[in-house]
């Protein structure tokens, strides 16, 4: 086995997880609710870029049930970007014969 081969695989690989997340992270991924009174866009790095409520569910007495909606909007989104993370790094783990489960 070549030291050096296996060295210049392992930086190849190191790079392209690098560019692979800096894609990931400049994407963004839409959560919602209630089929879409709320809306939620976060970014592959977890940061939230805009939150949308449908004014028709804007009621003060539904407080509880708007910061729930908010709630669950914002975990779809994050689940989201949780799943292109997995399925990038995972291709790349598969294709190196590295397990992922």
């Amino acid at each position: 086995m070549d030291i050096n081969k296996l060295m210049q695989q392992a930086q190849a690989m190191q790079k392209k997880l690098e560019e692979t997340n800096e894609k990931i992270n400049a994407m963004e991924f839409e959560g919602e609710a209630s089929n879409g009174l709320v809306k939620v866009v976060v970014s592959g790095e977890y940061k939230v870029l805009s939150l949308n409520v449908d004014p028709s569910i804007l009621n003060p007495d539904d407080k509880e049930m708007i910061e729930d909606l908010i709630a669950i909007a914002l975990n779809n989104a994050i689940e989201k970007v949780e799943g292109a993370k997995n399925d990038s790094f995972g291709s790349m783990a598969s294709a190196l014969g590295i397990p992922t489960k």
